[in-house]
């Protein structure tokens, strides 16, 4: 049985008349604020509904509009599998409407077709799907009382529940007592849609958003720094002061630690040509990353903007093949490689060919699965272009000019344990950033501290070079002249701890069952995890360089 109830929806918006002009003044290019001081229609949409997968929202015969054109996504929204749809729900601001019907739809269960629609709806319900709707570009939050007198607000709204035969109410139904009928379905239909205004004016906000993470990164920072400054400024200043007064044979033989292997430690590494691919291909994850970062802290990047912030990333990555190629090609060549062809393919195609595969994996099941998040084949040629036509010939272009430029040849004691450790302290940086994004991407929480991300971003960036050079120092002095590898393993073991991190999240905060959607969140994790690795283990990398090269400038060597 499929019963009718109404649910009420609480709508927030940022209500800025009085002092428009100078809110206008200091809004950053992205979007200005929308003012609805007097009649005028909200724009408002409605998103695929949520949950094991996206559905579009056409496919539960909900009321429809067809008298508007449908708004066009930009690469970022497709990506993200984000699908709007004009809403039917029209209303005007500072206009009270009543009772407004918005369409009528009749079902005969002897049709089969009707009955197939109110099978699949039905389906739905149990699947506890959601309606995602969006007014002046700002999520619509569904907020209802639970115990001891406290308010839940969750993005979006169910499109009805089901209570079972048991008479145990599920998901929504939880919420009203007046869902008790067994093996009952409630659809909500009949929707209250209240809208509170927030005037603004020179309004000063005192809440500090992310202190907690912010204070907890530069305890670890400012550990980290006295560490590697105690080095630099005692130990290694001593090391390079008593070197340095060696002259005599019998105390060159008596040289121990570090500057035993000052013939070792610019020797090639192993496995030197996979090493240049992935410095290749975290440079330029590193660059699209800060520049990223950089546009969404100055307000370039609204988040109001859907798809700004992923298309941005996306047009500098195909943009950044040339220093890409040229990191790899200029390392490569200083490792002693020769094989210059197989070392620019591998850069263009190695990394980018891993995710696209993923990822291409991950769209064949939300294609198998009947989804609207799948990306259109139109979209899939589009990428490929850009990754073929301005991306490779990018990259080889950055390859050309480091082959061509010619290279300076003066050139915890165990691996493993190293290497986990050196992971820890940059990934304690980051996890409770790491969670707000988690919430973004499979909870549909909006996510607006950019500022916040971009100081975390160099606190990540300093604690992974620090880690890096004071583990590097340590297997120096244990006369282990292997750093290349160890330095790019030792900060991209971050990632590892980010991949426990994603499993933990999806066991302790989703409720995601089935294979397919199994399937999806940890594909989509993998990419994510391939991505941060390359990311820290280049910054890892080429601070221990800079390093090493440091300390054996400014000795001696007969």
């Amino acid at each position: 049985m499929v019963v009718f109830h109404r649910v009420r929806v609480v709508i927030l918006l940022l209500f800025v008349c009085g002092s428009l002009r100078d809110a206008l003044s200091f809004y950053l290019p992205g979007l200005a604020p929308v003012s609805f001081c007097e009649k005028e229609e909200s724009d408002k949409n409605s998103d695929v509904p949520d949950c094991k997968v996206n559905v579009h929202i056409k496919a539960f015969d909900f009321c429809a509009d067809q008298s508007e054109k449908r708004p066009s996504e930009n690469l970022g929204q497709v990506l993200f599998g984000e699908r709007i749809e004009p809403s039917p729900y029209k209303f005007s601001f500072k206009k009270n409407l009543d009772c407004q019907s918005v369409c009528l739809k009749s079902y005969n269960t002897e049709k089969t077709e009707d009955k197939a629609k109110l099978e699949f709806l039905k389906k739905g319900m149990l699947l506890n799907y959601q309606h995602h709707w969006i007014v002046d570009n700002m999520p619509v939050t569904w907020c209802y009382d639970v115990e001891d007198n406290q308010k839940f607000c969750n993005p979006g709204f169910p499109i009805g529940c089901y209570v079972t035969d048991t008479g145990r109410a599920k998901d929504a139904c939880v919420v009203n007592a007046d869902f008790n009928d067994k093996d009952t379905f409630y659809i909500f239909n009949h929707v209250d849609i209240t809208i509170f205004y927030h005037m603004v004016e020179n309004e000063a906000a005192d809440v500090l958003f992310s202190a907690a993470s912010i204070m907890n990164s530069l305890v670890i920072v400012l550990f980290l720094s006295g560490m590697v400054a105690m080095i630099m400024l005692r130990t290694l200043h001593k090391d390079i002061a008593r070197y340095n007064q060696m002259d005599s044979v019998e105390d060159a033989q008596e040289e121990f630690g570090w500057k035993l292997v000052h013939g070792d430690v610019f020797r090639p590494p192993r496995k030197g040509m996979l090493l240049s691919v992935f410095l290749g291909s975290g440079t330029q994850i590193f660059i699209m990353t800060f520049v990223t970062l950089f546009f969404a802290c100055l307000g370039f990047l609204s988040p109001a903007n859907r798809g700004a912030l992923m298309t941005c990333a996306v047009v500098l990555w195909v943009l950044l093949g040339t220093p890409a190629g040229y990191v790899a090609a200029r390392y490569y060549k200083s490792f002693g490689g020769e094989k210059w062809k197989t070392n620019v393919l591998l850069t263009a195609f190695l990394c980018p060919g891993v995710v696209f595969a993923d990822f291409f994996v991950m769209n064949l099941i939300l294609w198998g699965e009947g989804s609207s998040a799948a990306m259109p084949f139109g979209t899939l040629v589009a990428i490929l272009a850009l990754w073929f036509c301005i991306s490779v010939p990018l990259t080889f272009i950055g390859a050309y000019f480091g082959f061509k430029k010619s290279v300076k040849q003066s050139f915890y004691t165990k691996p493993l344990p190293g290497i986990v450790m050196g992971g820890i302290l940059p990934f304690g940086c980051i996890f409770i950033q790491l969670f707000f994004i988690l919430n973004s991407i499979w909870s549909h929480q909006m996510y607006y501290m950019f500022g916040f991300l971009f100081l975390v971003f160099i606190i990540l960036l300093i604690t992974c070079s620090e880690a890096t050079i004071l583990l590097c120092y340590f297997h120096l002095c244990a006369e282990d002249y292997h750093w290349q590898w160890r330095s790019f393993l030792t900060s991209g073991f971050t990632a590892v701890y980010f991949l426990v991190y994603a499993i933990h999240y999806f066991f302790s905060k989703l409720q995601i069952s089935g294979l397919a959607s199994t399937i999806l969140y940890f594909g989509y994790t993998m990419i994510m995890a391939l991505i941060f690795f390359l990311f820290t283990g280049t910054i890892g990398f080429f601070a221990c360089f800079w390093f090493v090269t440091k300390i054996y400038s400014v000795v001696k060597v007969d």
